[in-house]
């Protein structure tokens, strides 16, 4: 039987071997680059809250969004410890091409995922845009394409940005 770590491993080479073009991964090394530490996401809130003076609550609660899904992340990591394609030694393991670094070799869950979904739902209502089916499928493909994350990483991180938006716009009365 093949096991959940298998069978993503699996998938992920597969996907790493339909897209081999050059320009692909170096716009998934570039959406990684941005989202490193959510310091992209937080360049744009904090641009929010500069020039848009008359709606910095609305800015403040978006960038504690983002932040608070990074930072959660960041705590479930060293609590879940589960370790990036590629890292176990094990023959699927061997095929995972890792395409990019990371600050830690712990990959459950995505933060990408998580501050990108925060950004992307926050800001999207913010600006009346509908950022998240555009930037979220494309970050958490792109850490799943550069080896640093299996499915579940990308879906849980996810999961995690909506529930930490939800909250935060609860608290602020967004909708």
């Amino acid at each position: 039987m093949l096991s959940l770590r298998g069978a993503e491993t699996s998938l992920l080479v597969a996907l790493q071997r339909r897209t081999r073009q050059p320009g692909v991964i170096a716009a998934a090394t570039q959406l990684g680059h941005f989202g490193d530490h959510a310091a992209g996401w937080v360049a744009i809130g904090a641009a929010g809250w500069l020039l848009d003076k008359g709606r910095r609550p609305e800015w403040t609660r978006a960038l504690v969004s983002v932040l608070g899904a990074h930072a959660a992340t960041v705590v479930l990591k060293r609590v879940v410890r589960r370790l990036r394609p590629g890292t176990n030694g094990s023959p699927a393991d061997a095929a995972v091409q890792v395409r990019s670094t990371s600050p830690s070799r712990l990959s459950f869950p995505s933060s990408h995922a998580a501050s990108t979904t925060a950004a992307a739902l926050a800001y999207g209502r913010l600006l009346r845009l509908p950022l998240a089916p555009v930037v979220v499928p494309a970050q958490g493909v792109s850490r799943v394409l550069l080896g640093l994350h299996f499915p579940t990483d990308v879906l849980v991180g996810a999961l995690t940005g909506v529930i930490t938006d939800r909250l935060v716009a609860a608290k602020g009365g967004a909708r």
